[in-house]
């Protein structure tokens, strides 16, 4: 990756440093989010249905919150800054998930009323982090546009790399000393990433740097400037979270009434355009759809699939017991081995012309989903006296989940961009990143329905049988109401292209 800066054959240097501040970001949020459900259901005493509300709407808003970043680094910050002070948030929103350790240790109160508070400055801290760094990506390239999709090939490793990282080291470390300890180190990574950004922001070359500096500093409100007032507002909108994130169900609300406003205003700019884009934009909302109930699915990894690795699968390795934390590291680590195999695949069945079209990719991604709840009802039967399914069966699980998701999730963003209608692509891009919001806080909902124990101080213990049967009757009819879906969509192929006039 290395060049000189007029060599517009090779990547830029810069590119350099945001695969790995991306890489150390990706670090801290996934080692935060894979201790979670079982940090609220063991340490914080919660009970899984509580736990699951939390974890939905947390991540929701986590996937909201860089339409927002995203506008006022367009407009006012820059991307440089936003990520900068993103990465700032993000890290003390890490620490104080660890401040009751030093104020009160037994204080099971103060621990969650500092969890919200961290949670709410790491949503927005990820607003303006995620949202931009990939904009100072694209913004490296502008002139070289035949090296940007490699770039941002390499760029998704790193994001890939942070992940499993997180998902290993991360998560181990939450499990040995503590899960707050694993707060902490991911806080400690993203400070890591945040000054090899800083201190490499001289090979950017000027990329991503306020729109115009003077307005910024500027007075604004009396002897505050606008970069002052969005600091206060940042921090102020952080401390706001804490109520949606202790009245989890209002976040539902909140991004049902963002998804009517948003079809609202696509569908009237649709209109102006005649039958062809309303067409488009139809099969655009039909899209979407598939798109949160599939993520909702996917997501099961952070909260059900979580507690069910805990409660129901040996996760025996020869002589160590792997904790059920690490047990999230398939799904990146299959992303990583076979990331380029199918990349690869998909560029050489588009040159033969044998590349399924989109709804195709998305039936199959489906049926690969349950196909994976799938391995599990089978791994059941392997099932020896203790009633825990072999881990075997729970990596197969990540497989299918995986090779669906590249099936998916790479031709969801050109999809969108490529239905969207006139001077909308961003509105839609927007659309779209919230529809993951929805698909996490769906996500919480429907792992609310395979709760094996109750959780919590008040739990009433269960048998080994009867925990393994009630996640695994669960994930049973998971599979096939998904294998339905993803039938239907097949047969629905011909009409669904009809839709999109001639877009693939």
């Amino acid at each position: 990756m290395t060049q000189a800066s007029s060599d517009l054959t090779t990547h830029p240097k810069g590119l350099r440093v945001l695969f790995l501040a991306e890489m150390w970001e990706r670090f801290c949020y996934y080692g935060m989010r894979t201790l979670l459900t079982l940090y609220l259901v063991e340490s914080l005493l919660m009970g899984d249905k509580a736990a699951f509300g939390v974890y939905g709407a947390y991540t929701a808003l986590v996937y909201a919150a860089p339409v927002i970043g995203g506008k006022l680094a367009d407009n006012l910050l820059g991307y440089q800054r936003a990520v900068v002070l993103g990465g700032i948030m993000m890290a003390i929103g890490e620490f104080v998930l660890v401040g009751h350790k030093v104020i009160d240790p037994n204080n099971i109160d103060l621990a969650k009323t500092l969890m919200y508070v961290g949670m709410g400055l790491i949503i927005v801290g990820n607003g303006y982090f995620k949202a931009n760094i990939s904009s100072i990506v694209g913004k490296l390239y502008d002139d070289r546009p035949g090296l940007k999709d490699s770039g941002f090939t390499i760029f998704y490793i790193g994001i890939n790399i942070g992940a499993l990282l997180a998902t290993t080291v991360c998560a181990w470390v939450g499990a040995e000393y503590g899960r707050e300890y694993g707060f902490a180190l991911a806080g400690v990574g993203m400070l890591v990433g945040l000054g090899q950004f800083v201190l490499g922001r001289g090979l950017l070359e000027g990329a991503g740097e306020a729109p115009d500096e003077k307005r910024l500093h500027e007075s604004y409100a009396g002897p505050l400037s606008r970069w002052h007032v969005t600091l206060i507002g940042s921090f102020a909108v952080a401390m706001g979270l804490y109520f949606l994130l202790t009245h989890a169900d209002l976040v539902g609300w909140l991004l049902a009434a963002t998804a009517i406003v948003v079809a609202f205003l696509l569908v009237r700019a649709s209109s102006e355009e005649g039958k062809v884009q309303m067409h488009r934009t139809l099969a655009l909302f039909i899209f979407m759809a598939i798109n949160v109930v599939w993520w909702a699915l996917f997501e099961q990894a952070g909260t059900s699939l979580t507690l069910f690795a805990d409660r129901a699968v040996d996760r025996y390795i020869g002589g160590w017991e792997m904790p059920a934390e690490n047990t999230q590291f398939f799904n990146p680590f299959f992303i990583v081995v076979f990331g380029s195999v199918f990349s690869t695949m998909w560029a050489r069945l588009d040159k033969v012309g044998k590349s399924p079209n989109i709804p195709i990719k998305f039936g199959l991604a489906y049926l690969q989903l349950g196909l994976g709840f799938y391995m599990l009802v089978i791994g059941s039967s392997f099932a020896g006296d203790d009633f825990k399914v072999p881990l075997t069966f729970l990596s197969l699980l990540y497989l299918f989940h995986t090779t669906g998701e590249l099936f998916l999730s790479p031709i969801g963003l050109s999809m969108v961009t490529k239905l969207a209608p006139k001077g909308q692509t961003a509105s839609v891009m927007g659309a779209w990143f919230l529809s993951f919001a929805g698909a996490n806080f769906v996500g919480g909902e429907i792992a609310k329905l395979t709760g094996g124990e109750g959780g919590g101080e008040d739990a009433v213990p269960q048998t080994a049988e009867a925990v393994m049967n009630a996640y695994v009757g669960t994930y049973a009819s998971f599979s096939y109401a998904i294998f339905a879906i993803g039938i239907l969509i097949l047969l629905v192929n011909k009409p669904f292209n009809k839709l999109m006039h001639g877009i693939k």
